[in-house]
């Protein structure tokens, strides 16, 4: 058994090559010998969004607090809030974020493929992000 410690792992800003706007990352758990999960909590300022990508085991999102939105590749915009879960299936493009006027934290569950938990894709634009039926 292990207990990690809230703050034993410090809080990273989310990388520009993969969100958009002001995004915090807080690392749960890694994979590890006994299982290929990962998990992280997510918060995103107003606007902040990821960019588009896949995962190739797909992708679990509970919705914590605030107000934010998913969207696959060719589908609707959904409105997510918290006690939301999100499954995205594996291959499935996709991105998701805060709303414009509000914060949106997730915790975000992976599992990892030869390693790998994400295939980082382009960036979703502003407008986009600003008119969903331009998606």
């Amino acid at each position: 058994m292990e207990v990690r410690r809230c703050g034993s792992v410090p809080s990273a800003k989310g990388p520009a090559d993969w969100f958009t706007g002001d995004v915090r990352v807080d690392m749960l758990f890694q994979p590890n010998d006994a299982t290929r999960a990962s998990g992280g909590s997510v918060t995103f300022e107003p606007g902040a969004r990821t960019a588009w990508h896949e995962h190739p085991r797909g992708q679990t999102l509970i919705v914590t607090a605030g107000s934010g939105y998913v969207q696959r590749w060719g589908g609707p915009l959904e409105v997510i809030r918290p006690g939301d879960v999100v499954w995205i299936p594996a291959g499935v493009k996709h991105w998701h974020g805060a709303s414009a006027e509000t914060f949106m934290t997730h915790i975000a569950v992976q599992e990892a493929l030869d390693g790998k938990v994400v295939d980082w894709l382009e960036h979703v634009s502003d407008e986009q992000y600003l008119h969903p039926a331009t998606r």
